[in-house]
C-alpha cells in the first residue's frame, strides 16, 4: 500500500466529517430556494341584511274545552263512591242531551281521599269519612253552546265547574295571516335598511321562524246560575295570535 492510499484511510473520520457538512448545506440552500406552498385566501362573512319581522292577526276560537265534576263526601268510602257514581251519571247524561259525544267526554281526575279532623288542637286526628271526586274534561265544538252546558252542569248537579278554554281547532292556518304580515314588516325594515345604507337589497337568502310561540289561552272561571233557567253569560270574544320571524337578505353586487 503507498503512503497517499494509507493516508486517506487514516483519515477517514475527518473525511465523513467534511461529507456530513456538504449534506446540511445542500439542505438549507434547497430550503432557501424552495417555493412556499401557495395559501388560499380567507373569504370573508357573506354579506347580508338580517331584521326580524313580526305580524299579528285577531281570530275568533271555534271550540272550547271545560271542567266539570262532581266530589262526595261520606261517612265511608263506599257510601262516597256509590253517591258519587249516582250524581256523575245524571252530569254525563246532560252532556249527551245537550249533544256532546263520547269521544268528547275524558275523565281527567278520579280520587278517594280520607278525612280526618281532629276535636281538639292537640288531639290525635280522627278519621271521619272519605271524599271521592270525579272530574272530567268536556270538548264542546259548537262554542255558541258553552253556556247552556255550563247551566245543564249546574242543573245536574255538578260540584266542580272548572276553568272554560277557548281554543283554535287549526292554530297553523289560523298563523297563516300573522306570519304573511311577518314577512312583509321583515322587509320593509330591511329596505329601509338597505337605503339608508347605501347598498341594493337582493333577495331573501333564509327565514326562521321563533320556535318560543305560545298562543294566549283565555281562560274563565265558570259559575252557577243566578236563578233556575238563567244560561250562564259567556263570550268568546278574539285572540290576537302573533308571529316573530327573522329574516337574512343577500346584498345585490
Amino acid at each position: 500500500m503507498t503512503a497517499s492510499r494509507a493516508a486517506v484511510f487514516e483519515d477517514r473520520p475527518a473525511m465523513r466529517r467534511f461529507l456530513a457538512g456538504v449534506v446540511v448545506v445542500a439542505a438549507a440552500v434547497f430550503c432557501m430556494t424552495a417555493p412556499a406552498p401557495a395559501q388560499q385566501p380567507q373569504s370573508g362573512p357573506e354579506a347580508r341584511v338580517i331584521v326580524t319581522g313580526e305580524g299579528s292577526v285577531d281570530v275568533a276560537p271555534d271550540y272550547a274545552r271545560i271542567r266539570s265534576g262532581v266530589t262526595v263526601r261520606a261517612k265511608t268510602a263506599r257510601e262516597a263512591t256509590d253517591a258519587n257514581s249516582k250524581q256523575m251519571a245524571a252530569v254525563i247524561a246532560a252532556l249527551s242531551s245537550a249533544g256532546i259525544e263520547q269521544k268528547d267526554i275524558k275523565t281527567a281526575r278520579f280520587s278517594v281521599q280520607p278525612i280526618y279532623e281532629s276535636p281538639e288542637p292537640r288531639a290525635p286526628a280522627k278519621l271521619t269519612g272519605f271524599s271521592v271526586t270525579n272530574q272530567v274534561i268536556v270538548t264542546i265544538r259548537q262554542i255558541a253552546k258553552v253556556g247552556d252546558i255550563l247551566d245543564r252542569l249546574v242543573t245536574a248537579g255538578a260540584t266542580d265547574a272548572g276553568s272554560v278554554e277557548f281554543l283554535h281547532a287549526d292554530l297553523s292556518k289560523a298563523l297563516d295571516g300573522a306570519r304573511e304580515a311577518a314577512v312583509a314588516d321583515a322587509r320593509r325594515k330591511a329596505e329601509l335598511y338597505a337605503r339608508a345604507a347605501d347598498i341594493k337589497l337582493g333577495s331573501v337568502a333564509w327565514i326562521t321562524e321563533d320556535s318560543g310561540y305560545a298562543p294566549p289561552v283565555r281562560m274563565m272561571a265558570a259559575r252557577a246560575p243566578a236563578a233556575a233557567g238563567t244560561a250562564v253569560p259567556i263570550s268568546s270574544g278574539e285572540d290576537t295570535l302573533r308571529v316573530q320571524i327573522t329574516v337574512g337578505f343577500d346584498i345585490a353586487r
